[in-house]
């Protein structure tokens, strides 16, 4: 831990000692010139960096004259200079300030936290909401000036016009301030909490968007006619009516994904958007789209233009357009197998949500209820399977 602040030098020393470079310890150093001037510098190794030979990068800061720096400031500041390149910042501009600004601070931890990501899409929509709205306002300040007055700047004009926007910003905003409050650079409250325990931005009640949804008395004859196309989007779009997935979990599904034998398809964590595996039953109409598909060799069950690459995720959407489908989103089939089941299959609750991994009760209720209702699931999900593909099976007949 860097907590050193005290060293070899002492006051008599600093002001006796003749030329040369006078070690205190720690990279800190007292520079004393022929013509007697006195001056400090600090030698840190900067984490992660690299000089031009490849080797580690150390660098020489000013910290100024002994004669207006007092030994204990020198050491404060040979201190904070130390913290910074530990955490991999290049101290470079502390020629200016002591302090690394925001958008410095906010940079370092987006390339820390991407292998924590889904994918990279996501880790740079986290950046592109603090570039876009944090930075103009606060980019620029030194990390510990940050206060409840700077942050109303950034989420104030946003708050009512783009609250799921501001709500993210905040969000961001909290985790680049606390990261700065764990390395040293700051202290007291986080102003994002303080701001929201205050209450001192207004209270905006949620607007729900609903994906727009195929009425389920529709669906049977809009999955005949989908069966009859041979593309793989129609194939792709087919084994999503039929279980209710997500697009990118169907899209991003993969052969090993699959237990024949078991009738499950297990789609991993990172991929789900509750961040936990899901285990989706396998019905025999599901199965019918998949075998085919298997023959193809590819890495992902629906492959795309190139070799094993999946399909674009516009893919579904688009067939629906050339289909003359209007009004209606691949995400709106989830919708319709909800109305199904409330209406027609009048399914218990946790069994239809379920269905959709959707998570169901408290996070107490949840902790206690460890099963995951596959049984329940499949039986729920054959109904289905026979209500979609009733239309087709009377066509082939």
């Amino acid at each position: 831990m860097l907590v050193a602040l005290s060293g070899k030098l002492t006051k008599k020393l600093v002001e006796n000692l003749g030329p040369g470079r006078h070690g205190d310890g720690n990279g800190l150093y007292l520079v004393v010139d022929p013509t007697g001037a006195r001056r400090w510098i600090v030698r840190v190794v900067v984490k992660g960096q690299k000089n031009r030979k490849g080797g580690p990068l150390r660098t020489d800061f000013g910290l100024g004259g002994a004669d207006i720096v007092s030994l204990p400031q020198a050491r404060d500041r040979a201190l904070a200079y130390r913290r910074m390149a530990k955490q991999g910042l290049n101290p470079r501009f502390v020629a200016r300030q002591e302090m690394p600004t925001f958008e410095e601070v906010a940079r370092q931890v987006h390339i820390e936290r991407l292998p924590t990501w889904k994918n990279a899409k996501h880790g740079q929509q986290w950046l592109n909401t603090l570039r876009d709205y944090a930075f103009p306002k606060i980019g620029r300040m030194p990390i510990d000036s940050i206060c409840q007055p700077e942050v109303m700047m950034c989420l104030s004009p946003i708050w009512t016009e783009k609250h799921e926007t501001a709500k993210r910003l905040a969000q961001r905003i909290k985790t680049v301030l606390d990261v700065a409050r764990s390395r040293g650079l700051r202290s007291g409250e986080n102003p994002v909490v303080a701001i929201k325990e205050a209450g001192a931005l207004p209270k905006v009640k949620a607007r729900p968007v609903h994906h727009k949804a195929m009425h389920w008395k529709d669906v049977p004859v809009f999955y005949a006619a989908l069966s009859k196309k041979t593309g793989m989007a129609a194939k792709a779009l087919m084994f999503t009516c039929l279980t209710g997935a997500r697009t990118g979990e169907v899209l991003g599904m993969r052969w090993a994904e699959i237990d024949w034998e078991a009738g499950v398809w297990t789609c991993p964590a990172d991929r789900m958007k509750t961040g936990e595996l899901h285990r989706v039953p396998l019905t025999e109409a599901m199965i019918n789209v998949l075998k085919p598909l298997h023959a193809l060799q590819s890495e992902f069950v629906f492959e795309g233009q190139r070799r094993h690459q999946p399909l674009s995720n516009m893919s579904m959407l688009m067939l629906l357009r050339r289909m003359k489908i209007e009004g209606v989103t691949v995400h709106g089939f989830r919708s319709t197998f909800r109305d199904w089941a409330a209406e027609e299959a009048e399914a218990p609750r946790e069994v239809a949500e379920m269905s959709l991994a959707h998570k169901v009760g408290s996070g107490v209720e949840r902790a206690y209820a460890r099963s995951d209702l596959l049984d329940r699931r499949r039986a729920l999900m054959e109904e289905w399977s026979r209500f979609v593909t009733k239309a087709e099976r009377k066509g082939g007949r």
